[in-house]
């Protein structure tokens, strides 16, 4: 096994392995490095459901697939609910997936629940020949360089996080239209986080639209969250995959953020997602 490192401030390849069938030790190794990199990829792997729920819960124990706003009973009937499918793909008049082929906006993955994921898990299937592609950005650098005035008026501040909305904008299952961001269903964690593992400080966003800061103004809200906004997404700060059949990408939701490049709908792409379940919400990084 060989760990390569991205050309870019985070990241990093695994090579020299098979996940379908992995060592304890080999694993270990790549727990430790996953936590410094925060976005691992694995190339040429041969992955199917069951064999990537076997190597995601190693990683802790799975968390179901957002679904939307749905009863314990309607959960019950979902086939696979650890494993999402993300996909343009349609049979039978019906997408067999969510999120399409548009462009989804910068996001960290079920972060509107109290517990948000600690890793999420993207497997490619099928992909088309050009767009589709996801950009990685690292939460950390983004701490660093925002400006000591920023940071010090933000340092106890908390984020609402919006549960009604897919990444694409789209209204979740079981969820009502609304217009003000104050009123949006979701939950409130730390502008910036302490990584539990590595102590790491981080900023912690989640999507844009419809967040708000929580006991401000609405207009207070949108100006500052606009401002800490620039400081977000730095090509410097940045990595992008480009998706081969037989990747599998791994990262740190704590520490980075991520959005999909759209793709013509003609083409075809088949993603299948696992998550990590957190035991514990983010964590302040200023108490």
């Amino acid at each position: 096994m060989q760990v390569k490192p991205f050309d870019a401030p985070f990241g990093a390849d695994i090579v020299g392995v098979q996940l379908a069938d992995i060592s304890d030790e080999n694993f270990a190794a790549i727990y430790e490095v996953w936590l410094g990199a925060g976005v691992l990829r694995f190339r040429d792997q041969e992955l199917d459901d069951d064999t990537l729920k076997a190597f995601s819960s190693r990683f802790g124990e799975l968390e179901y697939a957002p679904h939307g706003n749905v009863t314990a009973a309607q959960l019950a009937e979902i086939p696979n609910p650890y494993v999402a499918t993300i996909s343009n793909i349609v049979e039978n008049g019906q997408p067999i997936g969510g999120l399409s082929n548009l462009e989804t906006s910068w996001h960290t993955d079920m972060s509107y629940i109290e517990q948000p994921p600690t890793a999420s898990l993207l497997y490619a299937v099928e992909v088309p020949a050009s767009g589709g592609d996801t950009t990685f950005c690292c939460m950390r650098s983004a701490w660093r360089e925002l400006p000591p005035s920023l940071r010090e008026r933000c340092a106890t501040m908390q984020i609402k996080h919006d549960a009604a909305h897919d990444s694409i904008g789209k209204m979740r299952r079981g969820h009502s239209p609304f217009d003000d961001a104050k009123e949006a269903p979701g939950v409130l964690h730390p502008v910036f986080i302490k990584h539990p593992e590595t102590d790491d400080r981080a900023l912690y966003l989640g999507r844009r639209k419809f967040a708000y800061i929580d006991g401000l103004a609405l207009d207070e809200s949108e100006a500052l969250l606009d401002k800490i906004w620039q400081h977000v997404a730095k090509p410097t700060h940045c990595w992008t995959q480009q998706w081969r059949v037989g990747d599998l990408v791994i990262w740190d939701n704590r520490i980075v953020m991520h959005q999909r490049a759209s793709f013509a709908d003609s083409q075809r792409r088949l993603m299948r997602r696992t998550q990590v379940r957190s035991r514990q919400a983010p964590i302040a990084a200023v108490s």
